[in-house]
């Protein structure tokens, strides 16, 4: 039987080893990961590369952890505290860092007007930046119900988003992994959690979210917000154990890293931590630039996950 903690530590382990397993192939071809890792448990697959250690995860997992940490210390969503540490963390000439993200964090505007004053000149924020670190954010607030989780994942996207289309895609997520973290069918889940979603939305999220949508139907560059969870919950739908459903995840190319880390937190969710392979989790570890010399590994993302699931509703 998976418990709910199992639950818990499957989706924050989980989407950690999905972005660190994604990002040697990031912006590579299709199929590349199954070309070099052709047989499923045969090792190896924590292979580093583009910059990256093996086993090293990127701001993915950085970002998620900043935000479990704040939510942790504050005992709740402390905007400005969250802001302020994604900051600190971009300021630190971190290895990766999406545009829209480092624009926003850089411009020097207040925590509540970057976003929407980047987006009012660019009209370009609906990448997946937001979506790629909400595992820890889902887990905390999954006991809260349909209705907070899904505004708690719209106002920590809107941080460094300003195009409603992020905060919806990431509000979804919340949702989907509310159902997975209660022992739930989060492909059940889809329909319902549509009626959820902001009306100027539903029709695109409803579109990619559909059982017969494929990710070669997509129209834009799996880096899109849409594309990106449409993409995990399709290799969750595909798929019958975390580890088939991350190589998937990979195997579409393009954005590896997060595309495998939000199938990846779903994933874990689902199959729970006992599913995520040890030779994945052993060599993981997410250095935190600007926090000192940190670098949590995984018996403290546990740690973190713990205490993510056990806090008070």
């Amino acid at each position: 039987m998976i418990t709910a903690t199992d639950r818990a530590l499957g989706t924050v382990i989980g989407s950690a080893v999905g972005d660190a397993l994604g990002a040697p192939f990031e912006f590579g071809p299709e199929g590349a990961f199954s070309a070099r890792f052709p047989e499923p448990g045969q090792g190896g697959e924590m292979c580093g590369g583009g910059g990256w250690d093996p086993g090293e995860a990127t701001d993915d997992t950085q970002m998620a952890v900043l935000v479990a940490e704040s939510l942790l210390e504050h005992d709740g969503l402390e905007l400005p505290d969250v802001f302020a540490r994604f900051q600190r963390w971009a300021a630190s000439d971190p290895k990766d860092i999406g545009l829209q993200t480092e624009a926003v964090l850089g411009s020097g505007d207040p925590w509540n007007l970057a976003a929407a004053l980047h987006f009012q000149t660019s009209q370009r924020a609906a990448g997946n930046g937001a979506l790629m670190r909400a595992a820890t954010s889902a887990v905390y607030f999954a006991d809260a119900g349909r209705e907070a989780t899904m505004d708690a994942a719209r106002r920590i996207a809107a941080l460094t988003h300003g195009d409603r289309a992020a905060w919806e895609g990431t509000a979804i997520f919340h949702e989907l992994m509310r159902v997975a973290l209660a022992g739930g069918d989060p492909i059940a889940a889809v329909q319902d959690t549509l009626a959820a979603v902001h009306p100027d939305h539903r029709e695109r999220y409803a579109r990619v979210l559909a059982a017969d949508w494929h990710p070669d139907l997509a129209t834009e560059f799996n880096g899109a917000v849409w594309p990106c969870l449409a993409s995990a919950v399709w290799a969750l739908r595909t798929t019958l154990s975390y580890e088939s459903a991350v190589r998937a995840a990979i195997d579409l190319g393009g954005d590896t890293d997060t595309v495998a880390a939000v199938t990846g937190g779903l994933a874990g969710a689902v199959h729970g931590i006992d599913a995520i392979p040890e030779r994945w989790t052993a060599p993981l570890h997410v250095p935190l630039p600007g926090f000192g010399e940190r670098v949590l590994r995984t018996p403290e993302l546990a740690a973190l996950a713990r205490r993510l699931h056990g806090r008070a509703a």
